[in-house]
């Protein structure tokens, strides 16, 4: 699995673990596939943020399946 902090490793249809803002702390993982790159910046120590196909809004924990 690759790091999820790094805005080169995130394309559109990828399935990635995102963390919630809302679990932050619990450190529960939504899973589910990258609809939009949010962050600009090509590195971000806490994940990259990303929109979800179903609309959720989180940081990249880490990618699941990257076949591209």
């Amino acid at each position: 699995m690759s790091e999820g902090n790094t805005r080169a490793n995130i394309k559109p249809g990828m399935i990635v673990n995102i963390i919630l803002k809302k679990d932050q702390r619990s450190g529960n993982l939504t899973e589910g596939e990258v609809k939009d790159i949010l962050t600009s910046a090509p590195y971000h120590s806490r994940g990259i943020k990303v929109r979800l196909t179903d609309g959720s809004v989180g940081r990249v924990a880490e990618i699941i399946e990257d076949d591209f």
